[in-house]
């Protein structure tokens, strides 16, 4: 009994080892569906995942480049242009902004501090840089005004250009005489585009001078001196006479406007540059 034992044992336990062999066999097809379907729904919520975040970006978002009203400050008019891709500001500039004497040197210092706010803060909740009050006010109010058209043209769908023809190109452009181009306002059906339209430069004693109007419904909307006599006294002149002259063609709807004391040579070579552009306006 003794003896035989131990090979009962062995025989017990092998059969034991195939028994359980043959079992496992027989649950592997049961298990693979199982398995499959725990793999499937990682691949299924993934998937969900990814059609959430695609969808994140509403339809109609702006595409393109949205320019703003050109807002007439004390010592020149101020316009932003923003580009837009998927809804969200990605770059900002000021097509035009105040020039001549120290305006220069202020614009220089203000203009690139706004532009990388306008881009930070998506909004016109921007600070007005220091020193520079009225070319941040003006900035701002052109920024707001360009905000408005993206978002009108988001809602309407349009994903391409909604205001995206603007007005004359950058501020330092001064030769672009005679361009006319639609100011691209979303949301006026029926109603006149605006034009920006450069008069000619007419050269007086102290250095040329050239006005851009911009027109619309048939009447000057804004008017700017891209160039004006510059340096020592002039700088004075200058900034004493062109917001006068510009208020002056705005009201008037016409080149006769009065001569600002003082600065009669500038104020001349306005006139004459203005009339030029009304003449291309056809005004």
């Amino acid at each position: 009994m003794r003896k035989s034992h131990p090979l009962r044992r062995i025989v017990l336990v092998t059969a034991a080892s195939v028994s359980g062999v043959v079992l496992l066999l027989s649950l592997k097809p049961a298990s693979d569906p199982t398995s499959a379907a725990a793999g499937a729904a990682p691949q299924q919520t993934a998937g969900a995942q990814a059609s959430t975040q695609g969808g994140t970006q509403p339809a109609g978002a702006t595409t393109g480049t949205v320019t703003g009203d050109a807002t007439q400050t004390q010592y020149g008019v101020v316009q932003v242009r923003l580009t837009v891709a998927g809804g969200k500001i990605t770059h900002a500039q000021a097509v035009q902004a105040p020039r001549g004497g120290l305006s220069d040197q202020k614009t220089a210092k203000a203009v690139p501090k706004l532009n990388q706010e306008a881009v930070a803060a998506q909004s016109a909740r921007i600070d007005a840089v220091s020193g520079a009050t009225y070319t941040s006010n003006g900035y701002k109010k052109s920024l707001q005004s360009a905000l408005d058209r993206m978002k009108s043209a988001g809602s309407a769908g349009s994903s391409g250009s909604a205001g995206a023809s603007g007005t004359a190109g950058s501020s330092g452009s001064s030769g672009s005489s005679g361009s006319s181009r639609s100011s691209g306002s979303s949301g006026s059906s029926g109603a006149a585009q605006a034009r920006t339209v450069t008069g000619k430069v007419a050269q007086t004693q102290y250095g040329p001078v050239q006005v851009r109007i911009t027109v619309s419904g048939g009447r000057i909307a804004q008017a700017s001196a891209v160039q004006a006599p510059k340096g020592g006294l002039s700088d004075q002149k200058t900034a004493m006479a062109v917001p006068k002259l510009n208020q002056e063609a705005v009201a008037a709807g016409s080149a006769t406007i009065d001569t600002v004391s003082g600065a009669t040579y500038t104020s001349t070579g306005y006139k004459q540059s203005l009339q030029s552009a009304l003449d291309q306006a056809g005004g």
